[in-house]
Protein backbone atom coordinates (compact mmCIF):
# COMPACT_ATOMS: atom_id res chain seq x y z
CA UNK A 1 0.00 0.00 0.00
CA UNK A 2 2.68 2.51 0.95
CA UNK A 3 3.78 2.45 -3.15
CA UNK A 4 0.33 3.45 -3.56
CA UNK A 5 0.43 6.13 -1.14
CA UNK A 6 3.13 7.82 -2.72
CA UNK A 7 1.14 7.77 -5.94
CA UNK A 8 -1.63 9.38 -4.16
CA UNK A 9 0.97 12.14 -2.41
CA UNK A 10 2.01 12.94 -5.99
CA UNK A 11 -1.04 13.35 -7.65
CA UNK A 12 -1.90 15.49 -4.89
CA UNK A 13 1.04 17.74 -5.51
CA UNK A 14 1.48 17.69 -9.31
CA UNK A 15 -2.51 17.83 -10.07
CA UNK A 16 -1.72 16.23 -12.77
CA UNK A 17 -1.40 12.34 -13.52
CA UNK A 18 1.39 12.24 -16.35
CA UNK A 19 3.40 14.95 -14.20
CA UNK A 20 2.80 12.78 -11.14
CA UNK A 21 3.71 9.39 -13.14
CA UNK A 22 7.34 11.03 -13.68
CA UNK A 23 8.07 12.09 -10.41
CA UNK A 24 6.87 8.33 -9.24
CA UNK A 25 9.46 7.48 -12.36
CA UNK A 26 6.44 4.57 -13.36
CA UNK A 27 3.99 5.15 -16.53
CA UNK A 28 0.77 7.41 -16.34
CA UNK A 29 -1.32 3.90 -16.54
CA UNK A 30 0.77 2.31 -13.75
CA UNK A 31 0.36 5.45 -11.12
CA UNK A 32 -3.48 5.31 -12.36
CA UNK A 33 -3.91 1.27 -11.62
CA UNK A 34 -2.20 2.18 -8.35
CA UNK A 35 -4.37 4.70 -7.33
CA UNK A 36 -7.34 2.28 -8.28
CA UNK A 37 -5.91 -0.71 -6.31
CA UNK A 38 -5.74 1.43 -3.14
CA UNK A 39 -9.48 2.87 -3.62
CA UNK A 40 -10.41 -0.93 -4.14
CA UNK A 41 -8.14 -1.51 -0.53
CA UNK A 42 -9.72 1.24 1.31
CA UNK A 43 -13.77 0.67 -0.13
CA UNK A 44 -13.80 4.68 -0.78
CA UNK A 45 -13.00 6.51 -4.16
CA UNK A 46 -9.98 8.72 -3.37
CA UNK A 47 -10.30 11.38 -6.74
CA UNK A 48 -12.98 12.52 -8.68
CA UNK A 49 -12.99 11.18 -11.93
CA UNK A 50 -12.69 12.53 -15.02
CA UNK A 51 -10.97 13.04 -18.32
CA UNK A 52 -8.14 15.58 -16.06
CA UNK A 53 -7.16 15.49 -12.66
CA UNK A 54 -10.42 16.96 -11.23
CA UNK A 55 -8.82 16.95 -7.36
CA UNK A 56 -9.58 14.34 -4.26
CA UNK A 57 -13.01 13.11 -2.83
CA UNK A 58 -13.48 14.00 0.81
CA UNK A 59 -12.24 10.86 1.67
CA UNK A 60 -9.49 11.33 -0.57
CA UNK A 61 -8.30 14.39 1.74
CA UNK A 62 -8.77 12.34 5.03
CA UNK A 63 -6.30 9.32 3.27
CA UNK A 64 -3.65 12.06 2.26
CA UNK A 65 -3.67 13.28 5.76
CA UNK A 66 -3.05 9.61 6.68
CA UNK A 67 -0.87 9.22 3.71
CA UNK A 68 1.85 11.81 4.59
CA UNK A 69 1.95 10.72 8.10
CA UNK A 70 2.85 6.82 7.12
CA UNK A 71 5.31 8.06 3.96
CA UNK A 72 6.95 9.91 6.90
CA UNK A 73 7.18 7.21 9.58
CA UNK A 74 8.36 4.91 6.91
CA UNK A 75 11.33 7.35 6.26
CA UNK A 76 11.84 7.97 9.96
CA UNK A 77 11.94 3.80 10.25
CA UNK A 78 14.50 3.65 7.43
CA UNK A 79 16.56 6.44 9.33
CA UNK A 80 16.30 4.93 13.09
CA UNK A 81 17.51 1.81 11.27
CA UNK A 82 20.22 3.56 9.25
CA UNK A 83 21.60 5.63 12.81
CA UNK A 84 21.86 1.91 13.91
CA UNK A 85 24.43 1.23 11.77
CA UNK A 86 26.33 4.15 13.04
CA UNK A 87 24.80 6.12 9.77
CA UNK A 88 22.62 8.94 8.91
CA UNK A 89 21.19 8.87 5.22
CA UNK A 90 18.32 10.52 3.58
CA UNK A 91 17.66 13.69 2.98
CA UNK A 92 16.64 16.72 5.29
CA UNK A 93 13.92 18.58 3.74
CA UNK A 94 14.21 21.78 5.59
CA UNK A 95 12.41 24.79 5.31
CA UNK A 96 12.98 28.78 5.73
CA UNK A 97 10.99 31.91 5.32
CA UNK A 98 12.85 33.95 3.44
CA UNK A 99 13.91 36.85 5.72
CA UNK A 100 15.92 33.15 7.38
CA UNK A 101 17.33 32.02 4.37
CA UNK A 102 20.36 34.36 5.17
CA UNK A 103 21.52 32.32 7.67
CA UNK A 104 21.07 28.69 6.89
CA UNK A 105 24.30 27.76 5.86
CA UNK A 106 25.37 28.30 9.81
CA UNK A 107 23.11 24.88 10.28
CA UNK A 108 23.53 22.98 6.83
CA UNK A 109 27.45 23.28 6.51
CA UNK A 110 28.18 21.72 9.86
CA UNK A 111 24.86 19.08 9.84
CA UNK A 112 26.74 17.83 6.35
CA UNK A 113 30.07 18.34 7.22
CA UNK A 114 28.86 15.97 10.43
CA UNK A 115 26.74 13.41 8.46
CA UNK A 116 28.42 13.03 5.02
CA UNK A 117 25.83 10.54 3.76
CA UNK A 118 23.04 12.64 4.31
CA UNK A 119 21.64 15.43 1.87
CA UNK A 120 20.46 19.28 2.63
CA UNK A 121 16.91 20.08 0.27
CA UNK A 122 16.08 23.65 1.38
CA UNK A 123 12.76 25.46 0.16
CA UNK A 124 11.84 28.82 0.97
CA UNK A 125 8.47 29.14 1.84
CA UNK A 126 6.04 31.30 3.45
CA UNK A 127 5.12 31.30 7.22
CA UNK A 128 1.88 29.98 6.53
CA UNK A 129 2.76 27.47 4.00
CA UNK A 130 5.73 26.59 7.10
CA UNK A 131 2.35 25.30 9.21
CA UNK A 132 1.12 23.40 6.86
CA UNK A 133 4.09 21.93 5.27
CA UNK A 134 4.95 21.20 8.93
CA UNK A 135 1.33 19.61 9.56
CA UNK A 136 1.22 17.34 6.51
CA UNK A 137 4.63 15.93 7.10
CA UNK A 138 5.90 17.44 3.79
CA UNK A 139 9.04 18.77 5.57
CA UNK A 140 10.98 17.56 8.29
CA UNK A 141 11.58 21.22 9.93
CA UNK A 142 11.40 25.01 9.58
CA UNK A 143 13.52 27.86 10.23
CA UNK A 144 10.55 30.58 11.08
CA UNK A 145 9.08 32.94 13.36
CA UNK A 146 8.46 30.99 16.70
CA UNK A 147 5.71 33.21 17.83
CA UNK A 148 3.31 32.00 15.02
CA UNK A 149 0.06 30.70 16.81
CA UNK A 150 0.13 27.82 14.11
CA UNK A 151 3.38 26.61 15.27
CA UNK A 152 1.48 26.28 19.37
CA UNK A 153 1.73 22.32 19.33
CA UNK A 154 5.07 22.12 16.96
CA UNK A 155 8.76 21.51 19.69
CA UNK A 156 10.52 24.50 18.98
CA UNK A 157 14.10 25.57 19.42
CA UNK A 158 14.98 29.69 19.22
CA UNK A 159 18.01 30.65 17.82
CA UNK A 160 18.38 34.22 17.56
CA UNK A 161 16.45 37.54 17.65
CA UNK A 162 16.14 39.47 14.77
CA UNK A 163 18.13 43.23 15.06
CA UNK A 164 17.01 46.04 12.79
CA UNK A 165 19.41 48.06 11.54
CA UNK A 166 19.85 50.70 8.97
CA UNK A 167 21.49 50.38 5.85
CA UNK A 168 22.06 53.69 4.30
CA UNK A 169 24.70 55.32 1.81
CA UNK A 170 28.19 56.73 3.29
CA UNK A 171 27.52 60.23 2.16
CA UNK A 172 23.79 60.20 2.46
CA UNK A 173 22.07 62.51 5.42
CA UNK A 174 22.88 59.79 7.91
CA UNK A 175 26.11 58.07 6.19
CA UNK A 176 28.10 59.64 9.41
CA UNK A 177 25.90 59.12 12.48
CA UNK A 178 26.29 56.33 14.69
CA UNK A 179 22.89 56.08 15.72
CA UNK A 180 19.19 57.38 14.24
CA UNK A 181 15.34 56.98 15.00
CA UNK A 182 12.76 55.23 13.01
CA UNK A 183 10.98 58.23 12.54
CA UNK A 184 14.54 59.00 11.15
CA UNK A 185 14.64 56.53 8.74
CA UNK A 186 11.18 56.77 7.51
CA UNK A 187 12.10 59.84 6.17
CA UNK A 188 15.15 58.61 3.72
CA UNK A 189 14.31 56.85 0.22
CA UNK A 190 13.63 53.71 1.23
CA UNK A 191 13.47 49.98 -0.12
CA UNK A 192 11.72 47.59 1.75
CA UNK A 193 10.12 44.10 1.42
CA UNK A 194 6.28 43.71 0.59
CA UNK A 195 3.61 44.66 2.83
CA UNK A 196 2.12 40.68 3.09
CA UNK A 197 5.42 40.20 4.28
CA UNK A 198 5.68 39.01 7.62
CA UNK A 199 8.95 41.36 8.18
CA UNK A 200 7.80 44.53 6.74
CA UNK A 201 4.42 44.01 9.15
CA UNK A 202 7.69 44.29 11.96
CA UNK A 203 8.92 47.24 10.57
CA UNK A 204 5.74 49.07 9.79
CA UNK A 205 4.86 48.51 13.54
CA UNK A 206 8.12 49.79 14.69
CA UNK A 207 7.63 53.05 12.55
CA UNK A 208 4.30 53.62 14.10
CA UNK A 209 5.64 53.35 17.40
CA UNK A 210 8.14 56.22 16.70
CA UNK A 211 5.33 58.32 15.18
CA UNK A 212 6.33 57.96 11.60
CA UNK A 213 4.97 55.82 8.48
CA UNK A 214 7.54 54.33 5.93
CA UNK A 215 6.56 55.01 2.18
CA UNK A 216 9.46 53.03 0.39
CA UNK A 217 9.97 53.71 -3.30
CA UNK A 218 10.76 50.29 -4.40
CA UNK A 219 8.86 46.89 -2.60
CA UNK A 220 10.39 43.55 -3.03
CA UNK A 221 9.51 39.89 -2.25
CA UNK A 222 13.13 38.53 -1.46
CA UNK A 223 16.08 39.73 0.09
CA UNK A 224 18.18 39.44 -2.71
CA UNK A 225 15.85 42.50 -4.45
CA UNK A 226 16.47 44.81 -2.07
CA UNK A 227 20.10 44.19 -2.04
CA UNK A 228 20.11 44.71 -5.87
CA UNK A 229 19.01 48.57 -5.39
CA UNK A 230 20.57 49.37 -2.25
CA UNK A 231 23.92 48.61 -4.39
CA UNK A 232 23.15 51.44 -6.75
CA UNK A 233 23.52 53.57 -3.64
CA UNK A 234 20.04 55.41 -4.08
CA UNK A 235 18.33 53.63 -1.34
CA UNK A 236 18.22 53.04 2.40
CA UNK A 237 16.49 50.04 4.03
CA UNK A 238 15.86 48.51 7.47
CA UNK A 239 17.21 45.42 7.32
CA UNK A 240 17.51 42.14 10.03
CA UNK A 241 20.67 42.04 10.92
CA UNK A 242 20.99 38.57 10.35
CA UNK A 243 21.39 39.20 6.21
CA UNK A 244 24.94 40.81 7.13
CA UNK A 245 25.77 37.24 7.51
CA UNK A 246 25.16 36.51 3.88
CA UNK A 247 25.08 39.74 1.60
CA UNK A 248 27.31 41.93 3.68
CA UNK A 249 27.46 45.50 3.41
CA UNK A 250 27.40 46.65 -0.41
CA UNK A 251 29.94 49.53 -1.08
CA UNK A 252 29.38 53.03 -0.35
CA UNK A 253 27.13 51.34 2.27
CA UNK A 254 27.14 51.69 6.42
CA UNK A 255 25.31 50.27 8.89
CA UNK A 256 23.62 52.02 11.77
CA UNK A 257 22.15 51.76 14.54
CA UNK A 258 18.39 52.38 15.03
CA UNK A 259 17.69 53.80 18.49
CA UNK A 260 14.74 51.84 19.97
CA UNK A 261 13.88 48.26 20.69
CA UNK A 262 16.93 46.60 19.98
CA UNK A 263 15.22 43.05 19.36
CA UNK A 264 12.73 41.77 17.05
CA UNK A 265 11.13 38.65 16.94
CA UNK A 266 12.25 35.43 17.60
CA UNK A 267 13.86 32.92 15.19
CA UNK A 268 14.23 29.01 15.31
CA UNK A 269 13.53 25.70 14.43
CA UNK A 270 10.03 24.35 14.43
CA UNK A 271 9.38 20.83 13.73
CA UNK A 272 5.91 18.49 14.65
CA UNK A 273 6.04 17.17 18.54
CA UNK A 274 6.76 13.53 17.78
CA UNK A 275 7.92 10.93 20.28
CA UNK A 276 10.53 9.77 19.46
CA UNK A 277 11.99 12.72 16.97
CA UNK A 278 13.13 11.04 13.77
CA UNK A 279 16.96 10.65 13.58
CA UNK A 280 17.14 13.58 10.49
CA UNK A 281 15.38 15.99 13.13
CA UNK A 282 17.51 14.93 16.27
CA UNK A 283 20.80 15.24 14.17
CA UNK A 284 19.54 18.86 13.14
CA UNK A 285 19.23 19.95 16.31
CA UNK A 286 21.93 18.52 17.42
CA UNK A 287 23.51 21.10 15.18
CA UNK A 288 21.64 23.77 15.71
CA UNK A 289 22.33 23.85 19.64
CA UNK A 290 26.07 23.32 19.20
CA UNK A 291 26.15 25.83 16.28
CA UNK A 292 26.21 29.79 18.33
CA UNK A 293 23.68 31.32 15.87
CA UNK A 294 22.97 33.96 18.12
CA UNK A 295 26.77 34.84 19.28
CA UNK A 296 27.69 34.29 15.64
CA UNK A 297 25.15 36.84 14.15
CA UNK A 298 25.44 39.44 17.56
CA UNK A 299 29.55 39.28 16.78
CA UNK A 300 28.85 40.02 13.37
CA UNK A 301 26.94 43.20 14.04
CA UNK A 302 29.35 44.26 16.39
CA UNK A 303 32.08 44.45 13.44
CA UNK A 304 29.44 45.90 11.12
CA UNK A 305 28.25 48.53 13.71
CA UNK A 306 32.09 49.21 13.86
Amino acid sequence: MLRQLEYLVALARERHFARAAAACFVSQPSLSAGIRKLEAELGVPVIRRGNRYQGLTPEGEHVLVWAHRMLAERDALVQELASLRGELTGTLRLGAIPTALTVTSLLSAPFCERHPDAKVSLESLSSRDISRRLADFEIDAALTYLDDDALRDMHRLPLYEERYVLLTPSDGPHGTRAEVRWSQAAALPLCLLAPRMRNRRILDENFAADGAQATPAVESDTVAGLYAHLATGRWSSVISHSWLHMFGTPPGMRVVRLAGPARGPRVGLAVVAQNPQPPMVRALFAVAREAGVRGALDALLHTHLG
